[in-house]
């Protein structure tokens, strides 16, 4: 399509009716946008906005929009500048969008639902879902019916504590939460559960950042991230690892830019290049709306998937062989030097650059300019963790900032990047199926009774259980289960098992229609309305991907009247369900259902780091929770000491005709919420199904560019998972990679392929072949997969590395 035409119609009136939808397969392939943002980003931004709000309510919207007297944006967790430094418009065009599809003006009301039967709506895509508005009242679909029916408020709570009542063992009931939970919410959810007599409590960060988690908690003592927004300003250099940030922390372009024009470098670490890291138009500046931006990173290195373990570990023997390591900081604040200065001195360097595909030039060239930088940040979000390797991936990438000394000071340090605004302060909360002794042993002073001590279910272990019939009863505290986890087939199936879901929900998802015996939908505020009790106008709280937190204050009327805050509906469940056990005696839910400044001091009391809670949030900008390493280089594992790390490095190929397939977001879109059908990044628009091939892999594996074909995932076990129709693009990712958009393509994501030490789902290296379009039967088999031998210090798999022998 011309140019000039795509941008007349970016600025025509947008408008999303439920019954809009395109030919998932009907995929305009035009050029590569060599900016990101702009004034096209402005326009999109406006278009979207008042498509579905209308002018006036988009204005007074986004005008509050990451503002101290306004509401934090759902969009993403990149952290807001001090209060004294934020802009007229601190948001970006991926945050506009989100919050015209919370305060958009279409209504799901009962009359959507008795016109809509649940049959219809499973046939609608995730797209069209989403444009049919904003849920109004409890929704209950009856055992063996046909449409959702309207309920009070009192009936869905007495559904929801009959279910629970009636199990034989809590252990039967598992509790989901979405990162876009406040803080209140979130700690309310867990005391429930908890006191409830379970630990079944899996989250979104299961499916994203876990390894992150994991390794961080093992290397450093915590499992978050150890920069300031000050940092990233400061840096000499900055590597991005499988980060798109112009797509999914778009604010995050701001930051690099000061980054650049104080004289840092900056370096893409991707299978795919992205134009969010190739150069930066900023959209508030006059030179960026004219399109004379940034230039962003300097170099990019398109490595294989799989492939940043055996970077990071050469880039470590590099540094300590060019005589670039911090001895005083490592002497005195780490352990495992030694040998893990033996491991890579015996480093493989024909298996690192099979599993990098890059040239050792290249990899030179980086190791010299970690070598040159005294302050580095370290990035990365789910281009990483999603990987099999995925927490010794982590653990390198910390080796690397440890033996240069780069955590605990300015411009340096660790950078995971949270996706969901607030996934990390749900984790902070006590969302989690691990319960730590600590946190234990505060709940029960604060509220006097035992939580329960066994682990409870992650998200990968719920959906195992459900199909082994041992989950009734399915609550989702937000998100979409259904859409949002892998093997969707086995996860249907698994669904339709229970007796009773609930979701507590803004908008009509993949999950509600996806229903057991019973479904029920319990309709919530969005961070964008009022949030108004018998005590008064409520504020809820967040965390951001750099341990700060604030408050949040939607100002939007309610799209119905019926609707409550999360907090509310969390609090009056469980009073319904578990009010008059002994293990509620000393909880007053009510009181923190009508005032959540009650939950607040709660949260004082047990959550680390949070004392004089109230007062720290009321402040312009809130407070940042402690993080030791970052404060003071004090690393609490077992040594005392921060832990450098031997991993054997791992090289995934596959096998002969097949490609290693990741999953990723198109920039419409975040995360299952589909907000139209135009990645025009990448040069993509109009439908979906599409896969990104090299254009040498096309030719190799007798593909024809713009064809349609069956993509059809193999494991270890024979079986096969197709999705049909796909249109093969030709891309310039990485050699033997290819990449298409989730949910979609989450079906051919088996369940059983996780992430060592923290069963993250592996997203970003699933391997798949080619058949013609309609040549497959989706229960086909295959011929098992081989091993081929390695040396002892790697392992090398043509599947997948773990589970074969």
């Amino acid at each position: 399509m011309p140019e000039n035409n795509r941008v007349t119609r970016m600025l025509e009136p947008w408008r999303g009716a439920p019954e809009a939808d395109v030919d998932p397969t009907d995929v305009d392939v035009h050029h590569r946008r060599k900016a990101a943002a702009g004034l096209e980003a402005v326009a999109v931004s406006m278009n979207r906005g008042i498509g579905q709000m209308g002018p006036l309510r988009t204005l007074n919207t986004l005008r509050r929009l990451n503002q101290t007297e306004g509401f934090d944006c759902m969009g993403c967790a990149w952290p807001d500048p001090d209060p004294e430094h934020r802009s007229f418009a601190e948001f970006c065009e991926n945050g506009a969008k989100a919050v015209a599809e919370e305060a958009t003006k279409q209504r799901a009301d009962p009359a959507f639902f008795a016109q809509h039967s649940v049959a219809e709506l499973a046939t609608w895509s995730d797209f069209q879902l989403g444009r049919a508005g904003r849920i109004t009242e409890p929704m209950l679909l009856r055992e063996g019916g046909t449409h959702y029916e309207p309920v009070s408020w009192d009936e869905a709570f007495a559904v929801v504590a009959d279910a629970l009542r009636g199990l034989d063992n809590p252990d039967e009931a598992v509790f989901y939460t979405s990162g876009r939970a406040s803080n209140e919410a979130a700690f309310v959810y867990q005391l429930f559960v908890r006191a409830y007599g379970t630990n079944n409590l899996p989250d979104c960060s299961n499916m994203c950042h876990e390894s992150t988690s994991v390794a961080l908690a093992e290397s450093i003592g915590i499992g978050k991230g150890s920069v300031s927004l000050q940092d990233i300003h400061e840096a000499e250099l900055i590597i991005i690892a499988g980060q798109n940030p112009g797509t999914n922390h778009p604010r995050m372009l701001s930051a690099l830019e000061k980054c650049v024009q104080g004289g840092g470098r900056i370096v893409a670490v991707n299978p795919l290049p992205e134009t969010g890291l190739i150069k930066f138009d900023n959209p508030q500046k006059v030179k960026g709306l004219v399109g004379l931006g940034t230039d962003l990173a300097t170099e990019f290195l398109p490595i294989r998937l799989g492939g940043d373990l055996a970077l990071f570990q050469a880039l470590g023997a590099l540094l300590i062989e060019r005589g670039a390591v911090d001895h005083d900081f490592v002497d005195g604040h780490t352990t495992g030097y030694e040998s893990y200065r033996a491991h890579v001195a015996d480093l493989d360097w024909d298996e690192v650059l099979k599993a990098t595909g890059l040239p050792r030039a290249q990899i030179e060239n980086l190791a010299d300019m970690l070598a040159a930088s005294n302050k580095t940040v370290f990035c990365w979000a789910m281009g990483v963790t999603q990987q099999k390797h995925a927490v010794a991936a982590i653990k390198e990438i910390t080796n690397v900032a440890l033996l240069q000394g780069n955590i605990g000071k300015p411009g340096a340090g660790l950078c995971p990047v949270r996706g969901h605004s607030n996934v990390q302060g749900d984790r902070t909360m006590g969302v989690w199926e691990k319960l730590p002794a600590h946190f234990s042993d505060a709940l029960r002073q604060e509220f006097g009774f035992d939580p329960p001590t066994e682990r409870g279910h992650d998200v990968v272990n719920t959906i195992r259980a459900m199909q082994e019939g041992k989950v009734k009863v399915l609550v989702g505290l937000g998100g979409n289960f259904a859409s949002a986890t892998p093997d969707t087939d086995a996860v249907f199936e698994a669904l339709r098992s229970v007796d009773l879901g609930v979701q507590i929900s803004t908008k009509p998802n993949r999950t509600h229609v996806i229903p057991g015996k019973q479904m029920l939908i319990l309709p919530c505020l969005g961070r964008t309305e009022k949030d108004i009790t018998e005590a008064g106008w409520q504020g809820l709280t967040v965390e951001d991907s750099m341990s700060d937190v604030h408050l949040s204050v939607g100002r939007n009327e309610p799209a119905g009247p019926m609707l409550h805050g999360e907090p509310w509906i969390i609090a009056k469940m469980a009073e319904a369900a578990i009010g008059d056990r002994p293990e509620s005696a000393s909880i007053d839910w009510a009181a923190m259902a009508q005032d959540y400044r009650a939950i607040r001091r709660h949260i004082a009391n047990v959550v680390p780091g949070c004392d004089a809670y109230e007062e720290k949030v009321s402040r312009p900008g809130g407070f940042t929770l402690p993080h030791p390493p970052r404060d003071g280089r004090i690393f609490e594992t077992p040594s005392g000491k921060a832990e450098i790390a031997v991993n054997p490095i791992a090289v995934l190929e596959a096998p002969e005709g097949h490609l290693l397939l990741q999953t990723l977001r198109s920039h419409d879109q975040f995360n299952t919420t589909i907000y139209g059908h135009d990645d025009r990044y990448r040069g993509l628009a109009g439908g979906r199904q599409v896969v990104m091939v090299h254009p040498d892999d096309i030719r190799e594996l007798g593909l024809t560019d713009g064809e349609l074909y069956d993509v059809v995932s193999v494991w270890t076990d024979g079986s096969e998972r197709v999705v049909h129709g796909y249109r093969v693009v030709s891309y310039p990712t990485s050699r033997g990679c290819a990449a298409a958009y989730y949910p979609e393509c989450n079906v051919l994501v088996p369940l059983d392929h996780t992430a060592e030490g923290s069963n993250c789902p592996v997203s970003k290296a699933v391997v798949v072949r080619f058949a013609p379009h309609g040549s497959c039967d989706a229960h086909s088999g295959s011929e098992p997969s081989r091993v081929s031998s390695g040396s002892d210090r790697s392992h090398r798999s043509e599947v997948e590395p773990h589970h074969l022998s």
